[in-house]
This record gives structure tokens, C-alpha cells and sequence, in this order.
């Protein structure tokens, strides 16, 4: 069969419940899915992207690579979730659909791709953590309003901090009472101080 052009769009899904977590993986998902006593009923999929793409003519089979763009936002669920995640693999569930052009005797005919069309597969966390530190090496990427950012921009400059991660480091100190608290320098290396 003679495929004339597939404008194919793809859902892809993180199917959480198709995975073991650790205690302290459990942990850090605990905003996402509350106790763990409750996950047969709050662990659902968790939506990572849809992609579209057009596929070029072919016969019988073809292979094609469609970007999948992230986020390392982590008030966005699917960045939550992989954050989460110390090892092993993240079960991912492709649901493809869309349009079918193919090339006829008489000319094209359309046609759809099925609902039932879909792929599994267990994506290494490895890969994630690649990503992100390539894009934000040693890193991490915190949002916040204005207000607070303000808020904190006062506090680092009426205590003299150098870094906003010494910022952070010294107002955590302060809600633990004093306790000790690693404290990155300039040069991002972390040094134990008592606060």
C-alpha cells in the first residue's frame, strides 16, 4: 500500500501506576498523589505532551522521529512527577491518531488512524536527568510571583547574600530553628555552616 502523507498528531501519557516507587520516591510524589495508602485511587495518567507531525510518503513501513517538547516546570504535573523519581523506567503510553492520505489508481483516498492505534513504552530515568542537567546543569529551576520574588530580593540584599541559593539555604536555616544547613558558596560548592 502506497502512503502519500500521514498528518499524524500523538498523545503521550505517563502511566504511574505501572511502575514500584521507593519510600522516598513515594515521598516526593506525596503532593501529587497524597498517601500512599490512597494511591489505587489517585494514581491516574498524567498527561507529558501532545505532538503533531506530518509523515512523509512511504510504502508498507516507515520510521519517523517526532520532538516531544518538556517542561522542567515543576508546578506542571508531568515535571513533578519526574522529578519525583530517583531510577528505573517511566512507563509512557503513545495514543496516535489523525489523517491518512492514501495514493490511489483513481487518485488519494483519506482515511483515519484508528483510536485503538497506541504504543507502550518504559522511558529510563536516566534519560530525563540528562535532559534537564543539559539544560540546567547542577541546577534547578524554582517559579515564583513577583511579590515573592521581591520579598526575597530584599532579604538577600538587607543580609548581604551573595547567591539566591544562599538566600534560600539561610531562610530554611531560620524555619528550622538555627539548625545546621548546607550552604552552597559562589562557586556552587556546598560547605556545612551554623546558622
Amino acid at each position: 500500500m502506497r502512503i502519500h502523507a500521514i498528518a499524524l498528531r500523538c498523545q503521550i501519557r505517563i502511566e504511574p501506576h505501572r511502575r514500584r516507587y521507593t519510600a522516598s520516591e513515594a515521598e516526593r510524589l506525596h503532593d501529587l498523589f497524597g498517601d500512599t495508602s490512597r494511591w489505587a485511587d489517585t494514581v491516574k495518567p498524567i498527561q507529558l505532551a501532545t505532538v503533531t507531525a506530518m509523515v512523509p510518503a512511504f510504502t508498507a513501513v516507515t520510521e519517523v522521529e517526532i520532538p516531544v517538547p518538556v517542561t522542567y516546570d515543576l508546578e506542571v504535573a508531568s515535571a513533578r512527577y519526574l522529578q519525583g523519581l530517583d531510577d528505573g523506567t517511566i512507563p509512557l503510553l503513545m495514543l496516535f491518531s489523525g489523517t491518512v492520505f492514501v495514493a490511489t489508481e483513481q487518485g488519494f483516498s483519506v482515511e483515519l488512524v484508528p483510536w485503538s492505534a497506541e504504543a507502550s513504552y518504559r522511558m529510563p530515568v536516566a534519560v530525563w536527568r540528562e535532559l534537564v542537567d543539559a539544560h540546567f546543569p547542577g541546577s534547578a529551576w524554582l517559579r515564583c510571583s513577583r511579590d515573592t520574588l521581591d520579598a526575597l530580593s530584599q532579604y538577600k540584599a538587607r543580609n548581604a547574600l551573595p547567591t539566591w541559593d544562599a538566600t534560600l539555604t539561610e531562610l530554611l536555616a531560620a524555619a528550622r530553628g538555627g539548625e545546621l544547613a548546607a550552604a552552597p558558596d559562589q562557586e556552587g560548592e556546598t560547605g556545612v555552616t551554623q546558622r
